[in-house]
């Protein structure tokens, strides 16, 4: 069964963005926020984040209108506190500042965007991705520490952009923007599927900061 979704695509008719969550009250402490259970009621975005987040929408916002787009902003985003909260202050900006959002709700959730699960280490000190990411360079199918495989990651998030493009074209008949927002390791992991590479690399992409908005450009 093919792990990545877009490996046999050559093109997508929408255009797609990742926007990693601000600055969360996890980041400030230091800890691995991973399980649903907890991170979709606390660990909500620090007052630094939520100022990342903004700022970051109204850079969209202006670039969007100075290239006199007319595409409407699809945002989607996982149910983590953190991303939920980015995801609300984006569309808020974006939506004084004129620019289309498609859904009434300004956002639809989705569980395939959640933070990557890091198993053991859930609750523990950041430091301790170091140690998932060693093994991850050597098998993108590995679960050491109980932790989710990068393929795991790549599968889902990869379905959910096919899933996300055929519905638009479906039911809109014309071009979107699409922001994801979502985590560190599931947005470097699904940039990685669209540049067509093995997951195993997903840390030698550029790092995407918090509240970084950042186009997902589909290898050929």
């Amino acid at each position: 069964m093919t792990i990545n979704k877009l490996s046999s695509v050559p093109q997508l008719r929408n255009s797609f963005f990742a926007l990693r969550h601000g600055q969360s009250l996890a980041n400030v402490a230091k800890i691995i926020s991973s399980d649903p259970a907890i991170s979709t009621v606390e660990h909500g975005l620090s007052d630094v984040g939520k100022d990342q987040v903004s700022t970051s929408a109204q850079k969209f916002a202006e670039t969007y209108l100075e290239n006199k787009q007319s595409e409407p902003v699809a945002i989607y985003s996982s149910d983590f506190t953190r991303a939920r909260e980015t995801a609300e202050i984006f569309a808020n900006n974006l939506l004084k500042s004129n620019v289309p959002l498609l859904h009434e709700s300004g956002v639809l959730l989705e569980t395939r965007l959640r933070e990557r699960y890091f198993g053991d280490f859930n609750g523990k000190s950041d430091k301790h991705y170091n140690d998932v990411w060693v093994h991850d360079a050597n098998s993108a199918d590995h679960t050491e520490y109980n932790c989710e495989s990068v393929n795991s990651v790549m599968k889902r998030t990869t379905q959910l952009v096919m899933d996300i493009e055929n519905d638009l074209i479906e039911s809109e008949g014309k071009n979107c923007h699409v922001i994801l927002v979502a985590h560190g390791d599931v947005l470097q992991i699904l940039q990685t599927a669209f540049l067509k590479k093995d997951g195993s690399v997903h840390r030698s992409l550029d790092h995407l900061e918090t509240a970084t908005v950042r186009e997902l450009k589909l290898t050929e």
